[in-house]
Parts: C-alpha cells; sequence; structure tokens
C-alpha cells in the first residue's frame, strides 16, 4: 500500500487546528489584509509557503538537524527579519512606508512581489516552533511499513494546502477590518493597529 489513508485523514484536522491557530504566519497575513488587501497579501503567502514547503519537507525527511548545523547563522537571520518587521511596524504606525495607508484612504501600492514574498519567507524558515512541530508531529502519521516517498509528498501536499486555506482565512478577516474601519475614516487607526501587529510579529520572531 502506498498510502496510509486513516494516518493521513487523521493528520488532516490535527493540522488544520494546528494552522488556524493565531501564530506569526497567520498574525502576518491579518496585518498585510488590513492594509493592502488578500490581493497583495498573496504576493507574501508565496514566500511563506516556500518557506513552509521546505521546513515540512525537511522535517518529514528526517533532516531537522540542519537547524542546528548552523546556529549562529540560523540567529542572525531570525533577529535581522524581527528586527526588519518591527522597523516596518514603526513605518506604519507613523503613516509611513509601502505597507501603510496613505491618510486620504488611498494606497500607492508601490509593493515589490520579492519585497513581499522575502518577509513570507523568512517569517516561515527561521520560525523555531515551525521547525520543532514538523519535527514533533509528522513522524506519528507515518507508516514505515509502507512506501516513505508518496506518504511524504502527501502529508506536505496536505500541508500547503491547508496553510493556504489559514492564511486566506486570516488575509481576507483582515481586509474587512480594514474596509470597516475605511468607512468611520480612521485611517490612522487602521495604520497603528496593522503597525502594532507588526512589531508584535518582529518581537515574536526575534524572542521565539
Amino acid at each position: 500500500m502506498l498510502l496510509d489513508f486513516t494516518l493521513l485523514y487523521f493528520f488532516i484536522p490535527v493540522f488544520f487546528v494546528i494552522s488556524i491557530t493565531p501564530g506569526l504566519c497567520m498574525t502576518l497575513a491579518l496585518t498585510m489584509g488590513i492594509t493592502i488587501g488578500v490581493k497583495n497579501t498573496m504576493k507574501m503567502m508565496v514566500g511563506e509557503l516556500i518557506g513552509v514547503l521546505i521546513v515540512a519537507g525537511t522535517a518529514v525527511a528526517g533532516s531537522g538537524a540542519i537547524i542546528s548545523s548552523f546556529p549562529t547563522a540560523f540567529l542572525l537571520f531570525k533577529y535581522g527579519g524581527g528586527l526588519y518587521l518591527m522597523y516596518v511596524g514603526y513605518q506604519m504606525i507613523n503613516s509611513r512606508g509601502a505597507l501603510a495607508l496613505n491618510l486620504d484612504g488611498t494606497h500607492s501600492f508601490d509593493i515589490k512581489f520579492i519585497k513581499l514574498s522575502a518577509q513570507g519567507f523568512i517569517t516561515a524558515v527561521v520560525n523555531p516552533k515551525g521547525w520543532a512541530f514538523f519535527i514533533a508531529m509528522t513522524p506519528p502519521f507515518i507508516n514505515y511499513e509502507a512506501a516513505l516517498l508518496p506518504q511524504m509528498s502527501a502529508l506536505v501536499v496536505i500541508i500547503l494546502v491547508i496553510e493556504f486555506v489559514s492564511l486566506m482565512i486570516y488575509a481576507t478577516g483582515g481586509q474587512a477590518l480594514g474596509i470597516i474601519l475605511r468607512k468611520k475614516n480612521n485611517i490612522r487607526l487602521i495604520n497603528r493597529i496593522a503597525g502594532i501587529l507588526m512589531i508584535g510579529v518582529g518581537i515574536w520572531l526575534a524572542i521565539s
């Protein structure tokens, strides 16, 4: 038997509950959804999903030890990413920067795909809790008496699909909140809420 469907059926609800729980990437999707909308937030999602693919793929393949092979580089990458997100959040609080709304409610949308996708990628790859989860949670859902490659491939595909759905839920919720606040002409409030959330993501990333 190539796939153990019983284990996969158990894995789907378990991972969905964990994925939909507020975390670094979900908070980032919510924050971007508030100010730049779902369409532009999807640029971040591309990088985030590539990062999840790398993390999940190496963890499922039993290569999770890579995280401890280069501890200094990993920490520098993590702290650098955290500081950058805090800087972006500070700019948003002050209604400045590419992710902030203009005070008239418009947006310049001077947002490069590579810039947003890089933010998503970094957030996914340098999140130690993500590594810990995939290393700890994926092995129990693999039947080592069956062919491994089909099972690993199926797990990674399920992870990516559920992660994308969860990101879309948060981004859509953020966009809806942004629309409501725009109608009340609370542009500065939108930027401050999004900025505070972004700073929170940066701090969370740096200390996790």
